[in-house]
């Protein structure tokens, strides 16, 4: 995928507006910095920085990055962006309130090593909150990776993700409308959970 490609295409691709789930949880994520793995044109940083949090977006789009820094100069707030393939990006240890990853579709072989460096860059009491489509979402052809190494089951996650507390930890079905490829009856991953 050339997520630089998909970036230019006009307006925002998965809209302006937070991911629903990172919305609803919002304010359970202790006050501080937030770190957003895989941000893209920027709705759930804009979002959180809206609600006072310290946000940095990382990702491997030059393009999606400038435009979530638009949105954020279009919203007043402030936002830092990263570019970075997160195959190599390093998340220092016991620094972040919170950790998002929204969608954030990897390879297993990436994705493995970088959510146990995401938790090691929690600080006790922060917290990690994921939403991502699960194995099952290659049934409903509403968006998402054709790869299942790329689709997210809560067993491997909760392997990747060892030492944190499981708060929340389902996998459902819900109706996902985010802007122009996420439409549609989907089944999704979602997490939230402290590291103790």
């Amino acid at each position: 995928m050339d997520w630089n490609e998909r970036y230019s295409e006009p307006g925002f691709t998965y809209g302006t507006e937070p991911n629903e789930f990172v919305a609803a949880v919002a304010g359970r994520i202790p006050p501080g910095r937030i770190l957003s793995l895989a941000e893209g044109e920027g709705r759930n940083a804009v979002y959180l920085a809206s609600r006072g949090y310290q946000v940095t977006g990382v990702d491997g789009s030059e393009v999606g990055l400038r435009k979530a820094q638009e949105l954020a100069a279009e919203r007043g707030v402030a936002i830092t962006t990263i570019h970075a393939d997160l195959s190599t990006f390093e998340i220092e240890a016991e620094q972040w309130d919170g950790i998002i990853a929204s969608y954030c579709h990897l390879p297993s072989a990436i994705r493995a090593p970088l959510f146990r460096a995401a938790v090691r860059g929690l600080k006790t009491g922060g917290v990690f909150v994921l939403e991502a489509f699960s194995k099952e979402q290659l049934n409903y052809g509403t968006g998402g990776p054709q790869s299942p190494d790329m689709l997210m089951a809560l067993d491997e996650l909760k392997l990747e993700l060892a030492g944190l507390d499981f708060v929340h930890a389902v996998t459902v079905e819900r109706d996902v409308r985010e802007g122009s490829k996420h439409t549609g009856l989907a089944s999704v991953v979602q997490l939230f959970a402290v590291k103790r």
